[in-house]
């Protein structure tokens, strides 16, 4: 089940809704718990198990950190357990077929799915432990409290990978004004019409470029392709954190927020400042921190960036082209740090066409997962002997989505957002609440005669 389905918007969610505001205030907890498991298991019906096994598992790795006197053995005892889960679910194929690469063997290929949302719960899990030994929260005493964190419906498939420290007293207490829930209303319509209207329409234009052979590939069709992918990731993956946000203001919580116009970026630093805000500060926080950050001089901070973003790489996949991903990202943030960031500012926003170049290159890695195919997709974009841009297949694609990809460059860059704050005034807020509805109705109607489109991240 996923938010732009026709299952959530007209059944779980508002037989949800009614059951959760007409119950007393000690069920609220249970209520979202259980609809949260039904929600995982509609899809994963058997890893649900997984799921409430990380629940229990970690539960209690929370209260026995918080107790004994070995705290750092009990810390370690469940860091390896939780990764020796995602890593076998999700890296036992990748790595045999990489050692049989390296002795020259064919590796066998086992037949395991990997679970959806299990990175993103694995690294809720992992933060919750750290900072209850960390001392900055105190072991949950309720499962069912911390069973809720752990798999919230609205979080559980794509993040924001909330904190535990962030929620707990939203877990024992929380209350939902109208305000609220209309804001709340408002925001999950807003990532609705991201993923329907631009993300879906938009990312049609990557599934016809990627079933080109690359190596026939002009560099005006090339180019189209990359940054119609371009679009169609952000507007998928931030519209369903618009949703997920959304959707936690509904119920009470209020969700820290996973994006802040990324695209605007003057520099690779600011990027990954403003995209997937919620990874970012994970791995900060819980890994180039403890590693020494930049306290250890500067060869020891590029060591640190190199290792945080490979990790970050083959986070979001088992795979080399994620790996060369993170490098790249690596490398431009060294060189940002070492010299180019100084510069970067004193050109001001023709900056962004510095940042925007090389995040496209970097969708090219992300998105192609075979290597030989990422160079033959870079030569194409690069191939300017051969443009193609009066090919029929060219003017087709770019005249039928020249507007879409026109309103999504406007969108992504934030100005009607700023252009209403400043124009619109406070009392006028029901013009949101009426775009917010039409928004809704379109979307919907979309739905009832589209076929199924997952969210982007799924995957990872």
């Amino acid at each position: 089940m996923v938010f732009s389905s026709v299952v959530f918007l007209f059944y779980f969610l508002p037989l949800l809704l009614i059951v959760y505001y007409a119950a007393p205030a000690k069920a609220k907890n249970i209520i979202l718990f259980i609809a949260s498991l039904v929600f995982y298991a509609w899809g994963e019906p058997k890893y649900v198990l997984l799921m409430l096994f990380s629940a229990v598992f970690n539960y209690a790795s929370g209260l026995f950190i918080e107790k004994t006197e070995k705290k750092r053995a009990a810390l370690v005892m469940n860091i390896v357990i939780n990764i020796g889960i995602l890593v076998y679910f999700k890296y036992t194929n990748f790595f045999l077929g990489t050692i049989g690469n390296i002795f020259g063997f064919s590796a066998p290929v086992l037949n395991i799915v990997l679970p959806i949302g299990i990175s993103f719960y694995t690294f809720k899990a992992l933060s919750y432990t750290v900072d209850v030994y960390r001392g900055k929260v105190a072991a949950q005493r309720s499962f069912v409290a911390f069973g809720l964190y752990l798999a919230m419906f609205q979080q559980l498939m794509a993040g924001p990978i909330e904190r535990y420290v962030n929620v707990e007293k939203q877990l024992r207490r929380r209350r939902v004004t109208g305000r609220m829930f209309m804001d709340g209303f408002i925001r999950f319509c807003a990532g609705l019409c991201k993923k329907v209207l631009i993300s879906n329409t938009v990312g049609s234009i990557w599934t016809t470029v990627s079933a080109y052979e690359f190596t026939g590939l002009s560099a005006g069709m090339a180019w189209l392709g990359i940054v119609a992918y371009t679009f169609q990731i952000y507007f998928d993956f931030s519209g369903y954190s618009d949703m997920a946000i959304g959707l936690g203001r509904m119920f009470g919580f209020k969700t820290l927020e996973n994006f802040s116009y990324p695209y605007i970026s003057r520099s690779i630093t600011e990027f990954w400042r403003r995209w997937h805000i919620s990874l970012g500060t994970w791995f900060r926080d819980y890994i180039y921190i403890p590693l020494g950050g930049n306290r250890a001089g500067k060869a020891r901070q590029y060591i640190n960036i190199l290792i945080v973003w490979m990790l970050t790489g083959l986070w979001h996949g088992a795979s080399w082209n994620f790996v060369l991903w993170g490098l790249f990202y690596a490398a431009l943030l060294i060189i940002e740090k070492t010299f180019l960031l100084k510069r970067l500012k004193k050109i001001g926003a023709a900056a962004c066409i510095y940042t925007m170049f090389f995040v496209i290159i970097g969708w090219v890695l992300f998105s192609v997962s075979d290597i030989t195919e990422v160079g033959n997709y870079l030569r194409a974009m690069f191939n300017f002997g051969y443009l193609g841009l009066g090919e029929q297949d060219f003017l087709y694609t770019f005249t039928s989505y020249f507007w879409l990809l026109a309103a999504a460059a406007v969108i992504g860059s934030g100005m009607p957002k700023r252009i209403y704050d400043r124009l619109i005034p406070k009392k006028l807020v029901w013009i949101k609440y009426i775009a917010a509805i039409a928004g809704f109705v379109i979307c919907a109607a979309y739905l009832m005669d589209d076929t199924f489109t997952s969210f982007l991240y799924f995957q990872f």
